[in-house]
């Protein structure tokens, strides 16, 4: 059976679609009966940034099968329609928020690990490994790209708009809310590890030669054992945490 249904996308959805469809109802041809999760993926729009569903002036789910001439609004993530203000598609993830980053974002991971947040990532994953762990360990994936989102197996995630880190992190913090989670320097921003305050003495065969002359605070990675300390590159740090 071929039908057509009439989709329309709200706020931030429409960045997912081209400049002709945004904003504007779209005719959906189909056959058989498609849930609406799948023509919503097929319009381009990834599910774990929608937050609800309206099909004919009622809430669904991801599974509802479309009907010709159903009338159906997709919303994102922090938005509702007010016929139902308790529907959510997608819970809020756990807290603190964990995040698994896809290729190409390891200087937006070594941000997030400076602010305190577990991140994992690995330029030599797969894609199909990238999903595997996210899902597995309940972790946000943040991605360039939107086909890994669609993966069935990804319930967290956020496709980046911005293709500079400063502003992909600034992205995420709104995103998420994360301010109150901020833990400043607590880990890795190499390997992720947690970082503990350590005594000079268990570090100084690891120092260079002024910096154990002038500093006497040190810190630790208790997984890659990588030794920092306050020197201008904390300053630096510190101050572009200050402009977010």
């Amino acid at each position: 059976m071929a039908g057509t249904a009439f989709f329309r996308f709200q706020s931030t959805l429409n960045d997912f679609l081209d400049s002709t469809s945004r904003n504007c109802i779209i005719n959906y041809s189909f056959r058989d009966h498609p849930t609406v999760k799948d023509a919503i993926e097929a319009l381009g729009v990834p599910h774990p940034e929608v937050n609800q569903i309206i099909v004919n002036g009622k809430t669904v789910d991801f599974a509802y099968k479309l009907l010709p001439g159903d009338e159906i609004e997709v919303y994102p993530i922090h938005e509702k329609s007010t016929i139902d203000l308790n529907a959510n598609l997608i819970p809020e993830p756990e807290t603190p928020h964990r995040f698994m980053l896809d290729v190409h974002l390891g200087k937006l991971g070594r941000l997030l690990r400076m602010l305190g947040f577990d991140t994992t990532y690995d330029p030599e994953l797969t894609e199909k490994e990238v999903a595997t762990i996210a899902a597995r360990e309940n972790r946000i994936l943040l991605s360039r790209g939107v086909g890994i989102l669609k993966l069935k197996m990804i319930n967290y995630g956020y496709w980046l708009r911005s293709q500079q880190p400063d502003e992909q992190l600034l992205e995420v913090i709104r995103y998420y809310k994360l301010a109150p989670e901020f833990k400043l320097f607590s880990r890795c921003m190499v390997c992720n590890g947690e970082i503990r305050e350590v005594d000079k003495e268990k570090v100084q065969d690891q120092l260079p030669p002024k910096t154990r002359l002038y500093f006497q605070q040190f810190y630790q990675c208790n997984h890659c054992l990588r030794v920092y300390w306050k020197g201008s590159h904390y300053e630096r740090m510190q101050a572009f945490i200050r402009q977010l």
